[in-house]
């Protein structure tokens, strides 16, 4: 009888433990990160045109789709704002100043504010629940009876994903200052599969609600995944609720400043889909496909890099390793925008082609494709300075300044809402200007030709942005090695 190579078919659980070995491996230097970080955001993006692939040939640019996005619009600014905007950008460096001194102190701390924003989070959700109907008749004045009944539901079904995404992100700060950016890195691709499911199997039992209940399903999941591997660090929940602990007011010392310039970010956000619904049906649709197709290239590139550093500014900076921190900002500073702005006038040139590949597909019209491919070439004049401004943004948070970046945000933030205003005015009012548009994109005379003006404002407050963030910083921690930059630029 011929006898089974055990080596080359290890058992179930044996292989279930070389994959956890893997996942839970610890990944140092910042170009192994980037790497991982990378691949794992191009999966993410791949599985992103999947998801938009999916929605623009399932629903098309029409009223449900339109109120999917806006109902999306509540859980994603207490994401935004609560979430990316605090716990994530304040967590991890005070982590990594408390961890090397106190062990048993740095739990403490992370158990502490994982239980508050639990607890804050909760309330908030449940108190938004009962005002979802009032929300969405402000930011959608443009919406009848039928669609904020829509968006309501929608919205409501989704008011579990800033609780779950809370919890994730505590644990995202401990797997990032473990260097455990394998599984870190997972989440993202979870949660759109998971959006993918609600979109494949649940929409054509629920319609477009369907969609709402995988966003819960990919949250769920999404966290789940990590626990294991944060206990496995060391983290051992215990049930402490100390709002007098002086760590904890350093936290939210640093936070609300913080929370102000998310706040401005995403007051940006909601500005424009309340101008947007005002253009017509599938407006908000076609700018938040064109807005996603743009933070494609971000994600794989610029977040990847600003994640993989981010740990280690933090910890040169709290070591007082000035000289390094500056050498290690000047180089992914320098590589941000080596990768981003080739990409950016590869997108440009061939951003008929990228939307009709993605989303000229069912009920997308060829009319709504050659919108979005317009609105999708004036984001990329400005990614190269979104990107670089995300970079500059998250640096400062390095240093625990979080007032700086929040000023500078709040004013182009203002900035960038008045030209959209402006230019969505003039478009729709200016023959000339109209005129203009359709020959430079060969467009025909769309009633929602208009919509152009959000990505031209959005682009224009992106170069500002960046200006003031450099001049700033630059007073803040003196010479980065401009000049290098300028070279290399």
């Amino acid at each position: 009888m011929r006898r089974v190579n055990s080596y080359r078919h290890p058992p179930q659980g044996k292989r279930l433990k070389m994959i956890g070995d893997i996942l839970n491996s610890k990944v140092k230097t910042i170009g192994a990160v980037a790497i991982i970080l990378a691949f794992a955001a191009l999966a993410s993006r791949f599985l992103g045109l999947v998801r938009e692939w999916l929605l623009a040939s399932t629903f098309g640019a029409g009223s449900d789709l339109d109120a999917y996005f806006v109902a999306f619009r509540i859980p994603d600014f207490i994401y935004n704002v609560l979430i990316t905007g605090g716990i994530v950008s304040i967590f991890l460096p005070l982590f990594s100043e408390y961890f090397p001194k106190d062990k048993a102190e740095a739990w403490r701390f992370t158990n502490n504010i994982f239980n508050i924003f639990l607890f804050l989070l909760s309330i908030m959700c449940l108190v938004l629940f009962i005002l979802v109907p009032f929300i969405i008749k402000l930011i959608a004045p443009g919406f009848g009876k039928e669609q904020i009944e829509l968006a309501t539901s929608l919205a409501r079904i989704m008011m579990l994903s800033p609780v779950l995404f809370t919890l994730y992100s505590v644990f995202a700060g401990v797997l990032q200052y473990f260097n455990k950016f394998i599984i870190y890195s997972l989440g993202p691709i979870i949660y759109n599969l998971g959006i993918i499911f609600g979109i494949i199997f649940l929409s054509p039992y629920f319609g477009i609600s369907g969609v709402s209940m995988g966003v819960i399903l990919g949250a769920f999941v999404f966290l789940a995944v990590q626990i294991p591997f944060v206990i496995e660090s060391g983290f051992n929940y215990k049930f402490i609720l100390d709002f007098k602990d002086k760590k904890i007011h350093k936290f939210f010392k640093l936070m609300i400043p913080r929370v102000f310039a998310s706040a401005s970010l995403e007051i940006e956000t909601v500005a424009f889909v309340i101008i947007a619904s005002t253009l017509g049906v599938g407006a908000i649709s076609i700018f938040n496909f064109a807005n996603d197709l743009q933070f494609i290239p971000i994600g794989i590139v610029t977040i990847s890099l600003v994640v993989a550093t981010f740990t280690t500014l933090s910890k040169l900076w709290a070591e007082g390793e000035k000289e390094k921190f500056i050498k290690t900002f000047s180089s992914v500073f320098r590589q941000i925008l080596f990768l981003i702005v080739p990409i950016s006038f590869l997108m440009l040139a061939l951003r008929e082609q990228i939307v009709a590949i993605i989303l000229r597909h069912g009920n997308f019209t060829f009319q709504d494709a050659a919108l979005a491919s317009a609105c999708l070439g004036i984001f990329c004049l400005g990614l190269f300075a979104y990107s670089a401004t995300f970079f500059i943004v998250r640096t400062f948070y390095t240093l625990q300044d979080t007032k700086t970046p929040t000023l500078i945000t709040s004013f182009v933030v203002f900035l960038t809402v008045s030209l959209a205003i402006f230019f969505a005015w003039l478009f729709n009012n200016s023959e000339f200007a109209r005129s203009f548009l359709i020959s430079f994109f060969a467009l025909a005379d769309l009633p929602k030709i208009a919509l152009l003006g959000l990505p031209l404002a959005f682009s224009i407050g992106s170069v500002i942005h960046l200006g003031l963030s450099m001049t700033f910083l630059y007073r803040k921690i003196g010479d980065y090695n401009l000049r290098e930059i300028a070279g290399s630029a």
